[in-house]
């Protein structure tokens, strides 16, 4: 598996596959807030269609807010289909 990176700045962050300046697939969050934070964008370029890099994205996200007791409201479609298909990950979903 390819292997994602966790990139903070300040209230903007990102968990991504590829190299600055050259994303392969790209979750990005913004915190609203000390105790959540909101999954806004999910890109996975074509190359990487078909190996599920979605939700891998995603699923890192679930263990950095589980790491930090935090809550995810995930605006993004994908994201929310992710967690809508997935009960096993709902305990760190907002509201």
């Amino acid at each position: 598996m390819l292997e994602i990176k966790h990139k903070e700045n300040g209230s903007k962050g990102e968990f991504y596959i590829g190299e600055d300046g050259q994303r392969l697939a790209e979750m990005t969050y913004s915190w609203a807030g000390d105790d959540k934070f909101i999954i806004d964008h999910t890109h996975v370029e074509d190359e990487l269609r078909g190996q599920n890099v979605g939700v891998h994205l995603v699923n890192s996200a679930v263990e950095f807010a589980r790491s930090k007791g935090v809550k995810i409201l995930p605006l993004c479609p994908f994201a929310k289909s992710v967690f809508n298909k997935d009960s096993s990950i709902r305990d760190v979903l907002f509201g």
